[in-house]
């Protein structure tokens, strides 16, 4: 006989947020089904429901996580760092996952497309609003270059979600991208 170990609430928690990503990310939260999460997660469906309660409270547990894990890339990208230096670490951080991460920026660009909910768009305010917070705090610019920074970081979420990096742009889309690096 085989014995299995026994997995905790918070891991199968982070397992089952994990395999919501991939869905939310591919389908959005309206084309997820909690099924195909329960069975990308290797649990129950009812399983899910006993640690999230319905599939709006996964979606924005997934939200939250993703903004906090941003966040947290922030902090790393910044340390040690104030003012444009801050800005600039944490824009290469966030280029890097961009690149890197096809997935997360799927995720992100289908929870500002939930945002009809209003319990999304409470989520997704919240966590943007951290962001924003942080930025602003580290970097201590005035709210005109917070803006530029973010503005600029959603420019290149519209250009990763359509496939293109630097050198793999067509002419108008490469006159965008050089432009980005021009404001740092």
């Amino acid at each position: 006989m085989v014995l299995t170990e026994r997995k905790t609430k918070e891991v199968r928690r982070e397992e089952i947020l994990d395999a919501a990503l991939a869905e939310f990310a591919e389908k959005g939260y309206h084309g997820a089904s909690t099924e195909d999460i329960a069975r990308r997660a290797g649990i129950s469906q009812p399983y899910v429901f006993r640690l999230f309660g319905t599939k709006k409270e996964l979606f924005r547990a997934v939200v939250a996580r993703c903004f906090r894990e941003t966040l947290e890339m922030f902090q790393r990208a910044a340390e040690g760092c104030r003012g444009e230096e801050a800005l600039h670490a944490m824009g290469m951080a966030y280029v890097e996952r961009l690149t890197t991460e096809r997935m997360r920026l799927q995720a992100q660009m289908q929870a500002y497309a939930a945002c009809d909910d209003p319990e999304i768009r409470d989520a997704v305010r919240q966590g943007y609003g951290d962001l924003v917070a942080y930025v602003e705090r580290v970097s201590g610019i005035a709210p005109r270059g917070v803006a530029t920074f973010f503005a600029q970081g959603m420019l290149l979420n519209v250009f990763a979600s359509m496939g293109y990096a630097p050198g793999t742009a067509e002419p108008w889309a490469e006159r965008l991208l050089n432009a980005c690096k021009e404001i740092e």
